[in-house]
């Protein structure tokens, strides 16, 4: 059975996104390990500058680098990312079950992306949309994913 870490920067806070993360993560038991560890965000002052901005990326990546598993493949979620449609999601995480990748993360950062040191860990960066989404909902969307690509590798039915 794999194992599934979500790495996250900030807590959720509201409890119909809580809802929807619980909901996903009982589903997921079925198919994998979930693991979900949270960073504390960094707060940014109003009008950051840029060195300012980057300067918060670097310190919640430090927190993410603290706790990132060893040996695992890591998943970051970036704009600029790889784009795949829900079955060539589900036929990666079923290539890297078969090619040995029992442990899987995912790594969602703040509300300003994530910083260049946890960039440097990434096996693979990968894109939901060029369109941008608070890191709280992202969570929902991935774990939504996570479970619709579990059902597909299993060939069980999924809404479309």
């Amino acid at each position: 059975m794999q194992q599934i870490t979500v790495l996250t920067v900030g807590k959720i806070k509201e409890k119909y996104l809580r809802d929807a993360i619980d909901e996903y993560s009982k589903r997921l038991s079925r198919y994998c390990r979930l693991n979900v560890i949270e960073v504390a965000d960094e707060k940014t002052p109003d009008d950051a500058s840029d060195a300012e901005e980057e300067a918060v990326r670097q310190k919640e990546a430090q927190r993410l680098l603290k706790v990132l598993p060893e040996a695992a493949y890591v998943i970051t979620l970036e704009i600029e990312g790889k784009q795949l449609t829900s079955p060539e999601l589900a036929d990666k995480l079923s290539k890297l079950a078969v090619e040995g990748s029992s442990h899987i993360v995912f790594v969602i950062g703040g509300s300003l992306g994530l910083g260049k040191d946890i960039l440097k860990e990434s096996d693979m960066r990968l894109s939901f949309s060029k369109m941008t989404f608070p890191h709280q909902l992202m969570r929902v969307i991935l774990l939504e994913q996570i479970y619709r690509s579990y059902r597909i590798i299993n060939n069980e039915p999924y809404h479309k």
